[in-house]
């Protein structure tokens, strides 16, 4: 049986410091529930030596010269492409996500990693001279020092990638914990990091549950921490860590609606609406879970419309790229999504289509779940007020664009959103009052790209600063001004004690 460890200090540890049988966790396939692996969970004391490595490398790694820094980036970019097959197998056998779709997660990663290479330009810093007589003022961006990161279960590949690169670019040094679910595809990541020439100890990965996470957001010696996942557990770590002197950025979780106008050029809607509500088998932070469609006539049109797609809908194991939805990522999680299906239907909501008790022949045991649609969601229910994370998109029926926006702005996730119109008015107006992160106009999943940063809004990110893009600059740095004179030669002043100013 596969033992997945961690690596620490350049070097893979298939166990932790002291083994016990509780400390080994299963890995399984979503498509079989088969174990393919068991991950070695990282004890206190096997976190802590990958902060010692981190700290120890920081020194050396933080004056290596940028150019220097980013050439590893350019090699690492390399070796994503030359191994982009493995990695996004290792994804889909323990996420279940389709081939494809690993692939588009894996170019997203390697998108962010052709952004990182632009470090020298970004970590420049400012300079003006003469501020004053013979004084000149400039800035530097500094690295933090040991930084941390911890990745959830949907995204394994894309999401580190948005962190350690940038993050070790700018002269710090990371300790990453991935998801406990979906380990091996980061673990491999960060090998190909080493080989493309990172440093013993500037990148190092521990795999394990709340103790490794509760050792990075308590150790003194960790500056900064990065995390996506859940609301409950993002606000856990950002109080927690903030509460121990360290920057923080934690993103939530979302609850993201399309509202359809009466203009709306309905196929292309239809289309869009499948592949967010339903692509990743709905476990993405960015897919669409409620369409709010302004009008009854266009309402009952889309209903119609989705039915039909939904039955062309292929389900099986994620390994065929003929399927366009794979499973869900463990029973627990599915037992989760059932339930929030039940609750619908106990409130009141109609379940136009049903897919509970798939069976997918020859992966009977997987957690599969069909492609759900919902009609007359009200905004009190459970199942639109909750994350369900799965395939199920909810219909609800407004008047008004403004009755739509209202029901969006007044929800405690503002992650990510969208206007299907062909009014450019109405798209204006939508996008500069809607009170959401990251806004969509005909774009159903409005993730920004590379150069631009990610983050939702009120309970979906909790932090200042977004994700990758120009704000990971300004996360993974602190900004250091320096004012600096060198009086002329033979020239003595007299004492001050008014302040310094150039009037």
């Amino acid at each position: 049986m596969k033992i997945i460890g961690h690596l620490i200090n350049g070097a893979l540890i298939h166990n932790d410091s002291k083994p016990t049988n509780s400390q080994l966790l299963d890995v399984t396939n979503p498509s079989t529930n088969e174990v393919i692996g068991k991950i070695s969970l990282a004890s206190k004391a096997t976190v802590e030596e990958a902060i010692v490595a981190a700290e120890a490398a920081y020194p050396a790694w933080r004056n290596l010269p940028t150019a220097k820094r980013v050439q590893i980036m350019y090699r690492l970019r390399d070796l994503l492409e030359q191994n982009a097959r493995k990695i996004c197998e290792l994804i889909t056998q323990e996420h279940g996500k389709v081939l494809n779709d690993a692939m588009g997660e894996l170019q997203r990663g390697i998108e962010n990693i052709e952004y990182v290479c632009s470090a020298p330009e970004m970590l420049k810093g400012e300079h003006s001279k003469n501020v004053g007589p013979a004084i000149d003022t400039w800035s530097e961006f500094q690295p933090l020092g040991v930084c941390a990161g911890i990745t959830p279960f949907n995204f394994p590949a894309m999401v580190p990638l948005w962190m350690w690169p940038m993050a070790i670019a700018c002269g710090n040094t990371f300790v990453l914990k991935p998801s406990e679910r979906t380990p091996s595809s980061a673990l491999f990541i960060a090998e190909l990091g080493i080989e493309a020439g990172i440093p013993a100890g500037v990148l190092n990965v521990v795999n394990g549950g709340k103790e490794a996470v509760d050792t990075l957001l308590t150790d003194k010696r960790v500056q900064a921490v990065s995390f996506v996942g859940s609301t409950p557990i993002a606000e856990y770590v950002y109080t927690t860590g903030t509460a121990h002197s360290k920057r923080v950025q934690a993103f939530g979780g979302a609850k993201n609606h399309a509202i359809i106008m009466p203009d709306a050029d309905l196929d292309n809607t239809v289309a869009a609406l499948m592949g967010a509500a339903y692509g990743s088998c709905g476990e993405r932070c960015m897919a669409i879970s409620v369409a709010v469609a302004v009008g009854n006539d266009i309402a009952d049109a889309l209903v119609t419309k989705l039915q039909q797609q939904i039955s062309a809908l292929k389900v099986g194991d994620g390994m065929d790229n003929q399927n366009d939805m794979g499973p869900l990522v463990t029973p627990s999680h599915l037992k989760k999504v059932e339930s929030l299906i039940a609750k619908g239907i106990e409130e009141g909501a109609k379940l136009v289509v049903d897919g509970r008790e798939l069976q997918v022949p020859g992966f009977e045991q997987g957690n599969y779940l069909g492609a759900c649609l919902f009609d007359h969601v009200k905004p009190e229910m459970v199942i639109h007020s909750s994350e369900i994370f799965g395939p199920v998109l909810c219909v609800v029926r407004v008047e008004t664009m403004q009755e739509a926006m209202d029901i969006i702005n007044a929800h405690e996730y503002g992650n990510g959103t969208c206007l299907f119109t062909r009014d450019g008015e109405a798209a204006r107006y939508f996008s500069d009052n809607i009170k959401v992160g990251m806004v969509g106009i005909n774009v159903p999943l409005p993730v920004p790209v590379a150069h631009h940063s990610f983050g939702g809004w009120k309970r979906s990110l909790f932090g200042d600063l977004h994700a990758y893009g120009p704000d990971s600059v300004r996360f993974y740095t602190k900004r250091k001004t320096i004012t600096q004179r060198w009086p002329t030669s033979g020239v003595r002043e007299g004492v001050q004690f008014s302040f310094p100013s150039n009037g």
